[in-house]
């Protein structure tokens, strides 16, 4: 079975670099998240790291957003770089998290766990963690230390269908590109993607057994237009 939905988007909304290229000049800042929502299916929530997100701005955001737009959350470092994982320091905010994401309702997509590159692989830690997710957990776990990318840990993940998180980056060599649950989630992390560039990805990844999938790119101006080429080329309309 190939890929049945490839949503693309951006890594945040809320840049006023991007007036005068995707936004309008003079767009208000509370205005940028509608008219993002009705040209893109989703966006990845960086914010969520460095404060626990809010259910006022989380409801907001659902309301000013199409019926079909999915939100990706990046975990609180509270839970990913200060608990480390560690189920006596998590558990509590990660019930506070998955509570708080309720007011998203349908539009709430998948859950970030971004890992800091210190943190080597335990498998005894991760498989605790995993035990605390709720059932409809939607979790994608992004390991920047090697030492992670092996059998052992895609087992574990696909115990409980949360996704291995493919990143593209700069400054590391990319993780395989493994399937550990019905769904994926990348992070094309490059400055710059020609077309050609793009054109390969579609193809790998319509190739994939995915039912959805979420590709989200750096917080650069060109974010929006390299989402909506993804698309189109998945799609076949290029």
């Amino acid at each position: 079975m190939k890929v049945q939905k490839i949503r693309a988007g951006a890594s945040g909304f809320s840049f006023k670099e991007w007036k005068g290229s995707f936004y309008p000049e003079k767009i208000k800042a509370d205005a940028m998240l509608q008219f993002y929502g009705e040209r893109l299916p989703t966006v990845e929530i960086n914010s969520s790291y460095y404060a626990m997100p809010k259910t006022a701005s989380l409801e907001k955001w659902r309301e000013v957003t199409p019926a079909t737009f999915r939100f990706a959350i990046k975990a609180p470092a509270e839970i990913t770089h200060k608990a480390k994982l560690k189920a006596e320091l998590s558990a509590e905010p990660l019930a506070v998290l998955y509570e708080r994401l309720a007011a998203l309702g349908t539009k709430r997509g998948a859950v970030l766990f971004q890992l800091p590159p210190y943190l080597k692989k335990d498998l005894p830690l991760l498989k605790e963690f995993l035990s605390l997710l709720p059932e409809d957990h939607r979790a994608a776990f992004e390991f920047r230390n090697d030492s992670w990318f092996c059998d052992e840990t895609y087992t574990a993940l696909r115990s409980v269908q949360a996704a291995l998180v493919w990143s593209e980056r700069e400054d590391n060599a990319p993780p395989p590109l493994v399937e550990t649950a019905p769904w994926g989630y990348l992070r094309l992390r490059l400055e710059h993607y020609s077309e050609a560039d793009l054109q390969r990805w579609a193809e790998r990844l319509t190739a994939t057994s995915w039912c959805d999938l979420s590709v989200f790119f750096m917080h650069e101006p060109t974010a929006p237009e390299y989402a909506q080429i993804l698309m189109r080329q998945a799609s076949g309309k290029d």
